[in-house]
C-alpha cells in the first residue's frame, strides 16, 4: 500500500498511458462482452430483438452515465486527499461516496422500472419491440445500485493509481459475462430475458472483486459513519451532480439521435445498435481517458505540482490523437466484415459503414473533449464540463442531425454527430488548456510548499 501518491513523480506520459490502457483494456472487454451479447441476439435472426435492445441501450446509457459521474466525483476527492496525504479522510470519504452513488442509482434503476413503457415509447419505440425493451429494462436496471458501488470502488483504485488491480475488476466480471451470455441467451432458448440476468450476474461479481481490492489490497474504504457522509456530502455533491449533468448529456445526444434514426426504421435503428457497440469497444480508450487522467490530476492539484498538471494535459492529448488515428484506421480495414457478422441489412448497412469511414475520425475530438471535462471536473471547475458537454449533446445535436439526416437519410445521423464533436471538441480542448495554465498564478502565489496542508491553496481557490 502506498503512503504517497504514486502520480507525484515519474513521466506524466508513462502515467497517462498506464492508467487509460489498464482502464481501456478493462472497459474495452466489458464492451466487448456487450456486443458479443448483441452478436448472440442476432443469431436469433428477429431483427425486432435487435432493435429492441438498441432501444434499452440508449435509455440505460442514461444510468450508467449517471454512475459515471459520481464514480468521477469519488475519484477527484479520494485522489486529492491522497496528494495531501491524508489517507484517514480518504477512506472515510470512498466509503460515504459509494453510500451516496447506492442511495441514487437505486433511485434512478426504481424509476426506470415504474416508467419503463412511458420512456420507451418516447424513444421511439412500437409494438412488439417496444414491449421487449421494456421487458429487458424491468430484468437488468435493480443491480443499478449493486453497479453504483462496484464502480466507487473501482474509481477509488484510480484515484490510488492502481490501474492493473481496477483492469482486473472489469476484465473479471468481463470473463464471468463472456461464458454465461450465450449459454443463457442461445443454449436455453431465453433471448434477451438471458442478457439481462447475464448483465446482473456479472455486475455482482464486479462487486465482489472491486471491493476485495478495494479493502483487502489498498485499505481505502473505511467503516460506515455519520462523521464521514457529513464531511463528504458537500464536496462531494458539488463535483458529482454538475458531473453527473455532464456525463447525461451524451445519453441525451444519443437518445436524441436515437429518436431521428427510427425515423428511417427497424433496420437502421438495428444498424445504429451496432454502431453504439462498435463505438464503446473501439473508443475504450478515449472512454478511459477521462477517469484516467482525474486521478493524476487530483494527485498533482492536491501536491501543488502545476507544472505536472500542464504536462498531463499535454500528453493525454496527444495520446487521444494517437489513439484515435490507429482506431479509425481498423475500422475502416474491417468495415465490410462487421456488416457481415451483425447480419445487419438495409439502412442498417449504409449506418455501419458511414460510421466506421466518417463517423469514426470525429473521435480525434472527442477525445480532446473528455481531456478538457477530466481538467475541469479534477480541478474544482465541474460546471464547465457540464457546459461544454451539453453545448455539444443537448443545443447542437438534434438540430445539426435534423438537417443532415434531411439530406443524406439515416447516415446523416452519424455526420452529425461528428461535426458537432469536432467543432466543440476543437473549442472545449483549448478553453481547458488556458484554464490549466492560469492555475499556475494561483498556486504560485498561494502554495507554500512547506505548510502541513499542501491542500490549502485549493480550498482558497474554491472560495472565489
Amino acid at each position: 500500500m502506498a503512503d504517497k501518491g504514486r502520480f507525484l513523480t515519474g513521466s506524466t506520459m508513462g502515467h497517462v498511458v498506464r492508467m487509460t490502457m489498464t482502464g481501456a483494456m478493462g472497459i474495452t472487454f466489458v464492451f466487448l462482452v456487450d456486443a458479443a451479447n448483441l452478436f448472440w441476439i442476432s443469431q436469433l435472426g428477429d431483427p425486432k430483438l435487435m432493435a429492441a435492445i438498441g432501444f434499452a441501450f440508449a435509455i440505460q446509457y442514461f444510468s450508467v452515465s449517471a454512475g459515471i459521474g459520481l464514480m468521477i466525483a469519488s475519484t477527484a476527492l479520494v485522489s486529492r486527499r491522497i496528494g495531501e496525504d491524508n489517507r484517514p479522510l480518504a477512506r472515510r470519504t470512498a466509503t460515504s461516496a459509494a453510500m451516496i452513488a447506492f442511495a441514487i442509482q437505486s433511485t434512478v434503476a426504481a424509476s426506470i422500472f415504474v416508467f419503463r413503457h412511458e420512456i420507451v415509447a418516447l424513444s421511439g419505440a412500437t409494438g412488439e419491440t417496444a414491449a421487449l425493451a421494456a421487458r429487458y429494462l424491468a430484468m437488468s436496471v435493480p443491480s443499478l445500485g449493486i453497479m453504483a458501488v462496484s464502480m466507487i470502488a473501482n474509481g477509488t483504485l484510480r484515484a490510488e493509481g492502481d490501474g492493473m488491480r481496477s483492469m482486473m475488476v472489469t476484465l473479471t466480471s468481463g470473463a464471468v459475462a463472456m461464458v454465461i451470455d450465450p449459454i443463457m441467451i442461445v443454449g436455453f432458448g431465453w433471448g434477451l430475458d438471458g442478457a439481462a440476468m447475464g448483465l446482473n450476474i456479472s455486475r455482482v461479481v464486479m462487486l465482489v472483486v472491486a471491493l476485495r481490492f478495494a479493502i483487502g489490497t489498498h485499505d481505502l474504504l473505511a467503516r460506515p459513519c455519520l462523521r464521514g457522509l457529513r464531511e463528504t456530502a458537500a464536496p462531494y455533491f458539488a463535483i458529482a451532480l454538475p458531473a453527473i449533468l455532464a456525463q447525461m448529456a451524451t445519453p441525451v445526444g444519443n437518445y436524441l439521435l436515437t429518436i431521428v434514426m427510427a425515423g428511417f426504421g427497424d433496420e437502421a435503428v438495428a444498424g445504429w445498435a451496432v454502431v453504439g457497440r462498435l463505438t464503446v469497444v473501439a473508443f475504450g480508450g478515449i472512454f478511459s481517458l477521462s477517469g484516467a487522467i482525474g486521478g493524476i490530476f487530483g494527485q498533482n492539484f492536491g501536491a501543488g505540482r502545476h507544472d505536472r498538471l500542464c504536462r498531463t494535459y499535454r500528453d493525454a492529448l496527444i495520446f487521444g490523437l494517437i489513439y484515435t488515428a490507429v482506431t479509425w484506421s481498423l475500422l475502416a480495414l474491417l468495415g465490410p466484415w462487421i456488416v457481415g457478422a451483425f447480419a445487419v441489412t438495409g439502412a442498417g448497412v449504409e449506418v455501419v459503414l458511414n460510421f466506421v469511414y466518417f463517423g469514426a475520425g470525429g473521435f480525434v475530438f472527442a477525445a480532446a473533449l473528455y481531456v478538457a471535462s477530466a481538467a475541469f471536473n479534477a480541478l474544482m471547475k465541474p460546471g464547465w464540463a457540464t457546459l461544454v458537454s451539453w453545448i455539444r449533446d443537448g443545443i447542437l445535436t438534434l438540430p445539426f442531425a435534423w438537417v443532415l439526416a434531411g439530406w443524406f437519410g439515416a447516415p446523416g445521423v452519424i455526420y452529425a454527430q461528428a461535426l458537432v464533436t469536432i467543432i466543440v471538441g476543437a473549442g472545449a480542448a483549448w478553453w481547458g488548456w488556458l484554464y490549466v495554465q492560469s492555475l499556475g498564478r494561483t498556486m504560485v502565489s498561494e502554495l507554500d510548499l512547506d505548510a502541513p496542508r499542501p491542500y490549502a491553496h485549493a480550498d482558497r481557490f474554491r472560495r472565489r
